[in-house]
């Protein structure tokens, strides 16, 4: 039974000064690449090589720092570049254990729609609201039909950056249905706490007030970054998203949303969690059949 062949060209390698080496698989994101990057880094951290100390993927590349009194950065390069040519194809039984989690989401809430009108003398277009633009630059015939396509596909965790915890989310669907948007002209000086954006191609919920760039779509009543770790989900670290979290956004009204912050303030909130075996092989040769799979596991 034959493999699934990536079709990326070949990777680039720099050196950061004597301790990083950077590995670009792509000049642009796509599923291919960030799966190719999930194998390789996969295989570096289970080969365990004396002098690696950290390793970093992200979303077409991944950063490797070491140690040069104890490794040549020479040698890590030809070992990354045997994992690369061992990645280029996928073998049919390649598999990731990772979790698949509800996100709820209300979209056009008075906090993030308050922020984003202070702003539009920053924005493409000042005369409408963020969803309103991303709805008709994307084909869409109005805001409902953005927000149900959002909804329809889960959205795979590709890195985790910019502040602890934001999780760059990338969706699970085939080049053509992808959503994208433009970041603002200029950057906002404010952002509401667990808004959830929207730039390039990337879904993010934001971790903590401050500076930002995305379209702004709504909020989400859970954190994804807890500093106390007072909320069950992060007992093993302050940032609740992994990279390879598969998640799906479930738009929900303002009754639920007050009703899911109640119990984030009462410290009892937990996500929707199932843990499921994830196929990069399965899910290129049918999206939508895998996708389908994840979300009846999500919500049986």
């Amino acid at each position: 039974m034959t493999g699934t062949r990536l079709q990326l060209p070949p990777a680039r390698y720099e050196f950061g000064g004597d301790e990083f080496v950077f590995v670009e698989l792509d000049q642009e994101m796509s599923l291919q690449a960030n799966f190719k990057a999930m194998a390789i880094t996969g295989d570096l951290r289970r080969e365990d090589i004396d002098g690696v100390i950290d390793i970093c993927p992200s979303n077409a590349s991944y950063m490797v720092r070491l140690d040069p009194d104890r490794l040549d950065p020479t040698e890590l390069v030809d070992e990354l570049r045997r994992l690369e040519g061992s990645a280029a194809e996928m073998p049919p039984d390649y598999s990731v254990r990772t979790r698949i989690v509800d996100v709820p989401v209300l979209f056009e809430d008075p906090w993030t729609h308050e922020t984003l009108m202070r702003f539009r003398d920053r924005h493409q277009d000042p005369d409408v609201t963020d969803l309103e633009y991303a709805a008709r630059i994307n084909g869409f015939r109005g805001v409902p039909d953005l927000i149900e396509a959002i909804s329809a596909a889960p959205f795979i965790v590709t890195m985790l950056g910019f502040v602890p915890g934001l999780p760059f989310c990338y969706q699970m669907v085939p080049r053509d249905r992808q959503i994208e948007v433009p970041k603002y002209v200029r950057p906002r000086t404010d952002t509401p706490e667990r808004a959830f954006g929207y730039g390039g191609a990337f879904a993010v919920v934001y971790p903590v007030r401050g500076a930002g760039g995305y379209q702004l779509f709504g909020i989400a009543p859970a954190p994804v970054f807890d500093l106390a770790q007072r909320l069950p989900d992060f007992t093993e670290g302050i940032a609740f998203p992994r990279p390879t979290d598969i998640l799906r956004y479930r738009p929900i009204d303002r009754g639920e949303y007050d009703a899911l912050r109640s119990e984030v303030e009462a410290g009892t909130f937990r996500y929707r969690i199932r843990d499921v075996e994830f196929s990069p092989p399965e899910f290129l040769a049918d999206p939508d059949g895998v996708n389908r799979e994840l979300l009846e596991v999500l919500y049986r």
